[in-house]
Protein backbone atom coordinates (compact mmCIF):
# COMPACT_ATOMS: atom_id res chain seq x y z
CA UNK A 1 0.00 0.00 0.00
CA UNK A 2 1.12 3.63 -0.65
CA UNK A 3 1.48 5.92 1.71
CA UNK A 4 2.37 9.20 -0.29
CA UNK A 5 2.53 11.62 2.63
CA UNK A 6 4.50 10.72 6.00
CA UNK A 7 5.72 7.53 4.11
CA UNK A 8 7.79 5.28 6.53
CA UNK A 9 11.56 6.42 6.94
CA UNK A 10 13.91 5.39 3.78
CA UNK A 11 15.51 2.22 3.46
CA UNK A 12 12.87 0.75 6.17
CA UNK A 13 11.86 -2.55 4.96
CA UNK A 14 10.62 -3.84 8.07
CA UNK A 15 7.43 -1.85 8.30
CA UNK A 16 3.39 -3.35 8.92
CA UNK A 17 0.46 -2.50 8.04
CA UNK A 18 -1.85 -1.07 10.75
CA UNK A 19 -5.53 -0.51 10.92
CA UNK A 20 -7.20 1.99 14.03
CA UNK A 21 -10.74 2.14 14.04
CA UNK A 22 -12.22 5.40 15.69
CA UNK A 23 -15.14 4.00 17.78
CA UNK A 24 -16.00 7.29 19.58
CA UNK A 25 -18.22 10.14 18.53
CA UNK A 26 -15.21 12.70 18.61
CA UNK A 27 -12.72 13.89 16.66
CA UNK A 28 -9.52 12.51 17.12
CA UNK A 29 -5.53 12.63 16.48
CA UNK A 30 -3.12 10.00 15.82
CA UNK A 31 0.75 10.92 15.77
CA UNK A 32 3.00 8.31 16.03
CA UNK A 33 6.46 10.36 17.37
CA UNK A 34 8.66 7.98 18.79
CA UNK A 35 10.78 6.87 15.37
CA UNK A 36 13.81 8.99 15.06
CA UNK A 37 13.56 11.17 11.40
CA UNK A 38 9.94 10.23 10.81
CA UNK A 39 6.66 12.03 12.56
CA UNK A 40 3.19 10.74 11.14
CA UNK A 41 -0.38 12.74 12.17
CA UNK A 42 -3.49 12.05 11.30
CA UNK A 43 -7.02 13.52 11.81
CA UNK A 44 -9.62 10.40 12.45
CA UNK A 45 -13.03 11.24 12.66
CA UNK A 46 -16.04 9.31 13.94
CA UNK A 47 -16.71 5.78 12.70
CA UNK A 48 -13.38 6.52 10.45
CA UNK A 49 -11.22 3.52 9.78
CA UNK A 50 -7.69 4.91 9.43
CA UNK A 51 -4.89 2.27 7.74
CA UNK A 52 -1.23 3.43 7.79
CA UNK A 53 2.15 1.77 7.52
CA UNK A 54 4.42 1.92 10.30
CA UNK A 55 7.49 0.19 11.68
CA UNK A 56 6.60 -2.70 14.36
CA UNK A 57 8.30 -0.77 17.48
CA UNK A 58 5.80 2.48 16.73
CA UNK A 59 3.96 3.99 19.26
CA UNK A 60 0.83 4.98 18.17
CA UNK A 61 -0.40 8.09 20.24
CA UNK A 62 -4.52 8.95 20.31
CA UNK A 63 -5.49 12.79 21.15
CA UNK A 64 -9.15 13.10 21.62
CA UNK A 65 -10.62 16.30 23.09
CA UNK A 66 -12.64 19.21 22.40
CA UNK A 67 -11.81 22.52 20.32
CA UNK A 68 -8.42 23.85 21.16
CA UNK A 69 -7.59 21.60 23.28
CA UNK A 70 -6.01 17.72 23.01
CA UNK A 71 -5.04 14.76 25.62
CA UNK A 72 -3.88 12.09 25.23
CA UNK A 73 -6.57 9.11 25.64
CA UNK A 74 -4.65 6.32 24.41
CA UNK A 75 -1.30 4.71 23.38
CA UNK A 76 -0.97 1.58 21.55
CA UNK A 77 1.81 -0.36 20.09
CA UNK A 78 1.78 -0.51 16.51
CA UNK A 79 2.14 -4.05 16.74
CA UNK A 80 -1.17 -4.63 17.64
CA UNK A 81 -2.71 -2.87 15.33
CA UNK A 82 -1.06 -5.05 12.69
CA UNK A 83 -3.73 -5.99 9.94
CA UNK A 84 -1.96 -9.49 9.10
CA UNK A 85 -2.01 -9.83 4.83
CA UNK A 86 -0.46 -13.00 4.80
CA UNK A 87 -3.40 -14.31 7.04
CA UNK A 88 -5.69 -13.07 4.53
CA UNK A 89 -4.10 -14.16 1.35
CA UNK A 90 -3.61 -17.68 2.62
CA UNK A 91 -7.70 -17.64 4.26
CA UNK A 92 -8.42 -16.83 0.52
CA UNK A 93 -6.33 -19.37 -1.22
CA UNK A 94 -7.42 -21.77 1.49
CA UNK A 95 -11.19 -21.38 -0.02
CA UNK A 96 -9.85 -21.33 -3.59
CA UNK A 97 -8.47 -24.87 -2.60
CA UNK A 98 -11.73 -25.97 -1.06
CA UNK A 99 -13.70 -24.94 -4.34
CA UNK A 100 -11.49 -26.62 -6.64
CA UNK A 101 -11.62 -29.71 -4.72
CA UNK A 102 -14.95 -29.73 -4.30
CA UNK A 103 -15.41 -29.68 -8.30
CA UNK A 104 -12.72 -32.55 -8.39
CA UNK A 105 -15.23 -34.51 -6.33
CA UNK A 106 -18.04 -33.72 -7.95
CA UNK A 107 -16.30 -34.66 -11.34
CA UNK A 108 -15.29 -38.37 -9.33
CA UNK A 109 -19.00 -38.35 -8.06
CA UNK A 110 -20.14 -38.19 -12.13
CA UNK A 111 -17.86 -40.37 -12.76
CA UNK A 112 -18.49 -43.08 -10.36
CA UNK A 113 -22.05 -42.65 -11.35
CA UNK A 114 -21.88 -43.27 -14.69
CA UNK A 115 -19.47 -46.54 -14.31
CA UNK A 116 -22.54 -47.41 -11.92
CA UNK A 117 -25.03 -47.02 -14.36
CA UNK A 118 -22.89 -49.11 -17.15
CA UNK A 119 -21.88 -51.96 -15.14
CA UNK A 120 -25.74 -52.02 -13.92
CA UNK A 121 -26.69 -52.28 -17.72
CA UNK A 122 -24.18 -54.72 -18.60
CA UNK A 123 -25.05 -56.96 -16.07
CA UNK A 124 -28.42 -56.56 -16.88
CA UNK A 125 -28.14 -56.98 -20.21
CA UNK A 126 -25.81 -60.52 -19.45
CA UNK A 127 -28.86 -61.58 -17.63
CA UNK A 128 -31.34 -61.52 -19.74
CA UNK A 129 -29.38 -62.51 -23.00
Amino acid sequence: MAQILDPVPFGNTNYILCCYVNATSHIQIARISNIPNWYFERVVFPGQRLVFEALPEALLEIHSGMMASAIISDNIPCDRLCIDEKKDSDFNNKIFEDKEQTEDNKQKVAVQKKKTLETTESLTTTYIG
